[in-house]
């Protein structure tokens, strides 16, 4: 796929922390429970980590049990690239961002009581958030 945003892996590494690259270029998943925004329940907009494309909004955001922020819908379709992911002996599916095409975690039909029945399993690392003005 052809991404909007384009960067060197150099370009990635002087803008990124380790972690956040680990993540986001390297398609690492941070540990369950740690993420920053794991706990967050105000009204606002997550971005990606990497470019600042919107990916979720709060109002479709929910407690899986699962240790990572979770969602039951992308903010539009076409913000999130999915990608069979055949890693690890797992049949899964990766959740890009459409935008630059960095790793933000995978989703999952285990959504169960959401309108849409897909969990969106997102690391804290890969996101950013804006909470709405008050």
């Amino acid at each position: 796929m052809t991404y909007s945003v384009n960067k060197t892996d150099a370009e990635w590494r002087a803008e990124l922390g380790d972690d956040q690259y680990a993540v986001l270029r390297q398609a690492a998943t941070e540990r369950a429970w740690t993420g920053e925004l794991l706990d967050e329940k105000r009204s606002g907009l997550y971005q990606c980590g990497a470019c600042g494309a919107e990916l979720f909004k709060s109002g479709t955001k929910f407690d899986s049990g699962c240790g990572w922020p979770s969602f039951y819908e992308s903010v539009r379709p076409d913000a999130v690239e999915l990608v069979e992911d055949r890693s690890l002996g797992m049949e899964r599916t990766e959740v890009r961002c459409a935008n630059c095409g960095s790793h933000l975690g995978h989703v999952f039909p285990d959504g169960f009581g959401t309108p849409t029945g897909d969990r969106y399993c997102m690391n804290s690392l890969a996101l950013n958030f804006t909470p709405d003005a008050q």
